[in-house]
């Protein structure tokens, strides 16, 4: 049995009696019913996911995924590839959004090369997984081999087990690599049969050149692959990204040691609608941090079952949405665990 179908196996579906028993509690708790919302749903479903009325929420972990894509020499992107690898050193430094918004929530931040094109030094603060120097362009060829495609979903999935290992109760993913919302832009048109003009959007900046070359190339690609889109594992070898199959891994893995799991933005919902794909049971675990403005992030929120905690307009990507939202799930947990009840405190609630 491979480390993918042994993990799958592994997810159990979310038993709604501990929804319910998550409920009662929130009404034994000093406010009135209902009264914090989906914070309160937030909570049920985090106390559901570890089986325990006294969930933690501590030791939350960031893991964002960088890699190349072939696709770029089309020219889908306005920014040229060699950013994949300046904007991971900017991380490695410090000096982005997502290590200015990790920062202030106290949350802790791994890098991952899982397929960075150019030459990265050596860092202690680069967890180096590189399968291949990004994926091939999937206009001519599908972007993954096989082998490329299970090892990257592989480093996900360990990734999210060595997270857990090392007492992380709340996981949340991001990734960089130029040219990702035309990959996932094609995932979105290949799982939901929509159309590539009405999936995609301008990622980082496109005009509207550069837009127009995006969807001919999705076209063009979803002509030559038709024949393997008709699964997860197809869309993901043929039109996929070595960061969008890690963090589909890592959905995955952090679902089988029943950890929650919260998405960032497009591209991180695209490798969460494939792990669904794969996994069912493993939407129970996936919490989406917030409603990107890339027009398809729709459908993969529609894919998952999920309404987003935030909508602010964002469309960074980095795990930006994740590190907002996990304060949220914090805060919900928080309000669920210290509490004082109606019969602890002695306040009536009749």
């Amino acid at each position: 049995m491979t480390l993918l179908d042994k993990t799958v196996t592994d997810i159990e579906p979310i038993d709604p009696r501990w929804i319910e028993t998550a409920r009662q509690h929130q009404l034994e708790l000093t406010k009135p019913p209902g009264s914090l919302g989906r914070l309160e749903e937030v909570a049920n479903r985090c106390a559901a996911i570890r089986q325990s009325l006294e969930v933690t929420a501590h030791r939350p972990r960031i893991v964002l995924f960088a890699a190349d894509h072939g696709v770029c020499v089309e020219g889908v992107s306005a920014y040229p590839q060699e950013v994949t690898a300046q904007m991971v050193m900017n991380f490695l430094h410090g000096g982005a959004a997502i290590n200015a918004f990790a920062r202030s929530g106290g949350i802790e931040l791994k890098v991952v090369d899982i397929g960075v094109a150019g030459v990265l030094p050596a860092s202690g603060n680069l967890v180096a997984r590189r399968v291949a120097a990004g994926t091939r362009n999937f206009c001519q060829e599908p972007a993954m081999t096989q082998e490329q495609l299970m090892s990257a979903l592989n480093a996900g999935i360990e990734l999210a087990f060595d997270s857990v290992e090392a007492g992380c109760d709340l996981l949340g993913f991001g990734e960089m690599g130029i040219g990702n919302t035309t990959s996932a832009s094609a995932i979105a048109a290949a799982l939901t049969g929509n159309s590539p003009a009405s999936v995609i959007g301008c990622g980082a900046g496109a005009d509207a050149a550069c837009m127009a070359r995006k969807r001919s190339a999705i076209e063009r690609a979803l002509a030559l692959h038709a024949d393997h889109l008709q699964n997860p594992l197809g869309i993901l070898r043929c039109v996929g990204g070595l960061e969008i199959a890690a963090m589909c891994g890592f959905c995955l893995g952090a679902a089988a040691r029943r950890v929650p799991v919260v998405t960032d933005g497009f591209i991180a919902s695209a490798a969460a609608a494939l792990a669904v794909e794969l996994c069912p049971a493993s939407s129970g675990y996936l919490f989406a941090s917030h409603l990107s403005a890339e027009p398809g992030h729709v459908f993969f929120l529609s894919l998952l079952g999920q309404q987003p905690l935030l909508d602010l307009g964002m469309r960074l990507g980095e795990g930006t949405g994740a590190a907002l939202s996990i304060k949220l799930i914090q805060a919900g947990i928080a309000a669920f665990t210290e509490m004082a009840t109606f019969a602890g405190a002695g306040v009536s609630n009749k």
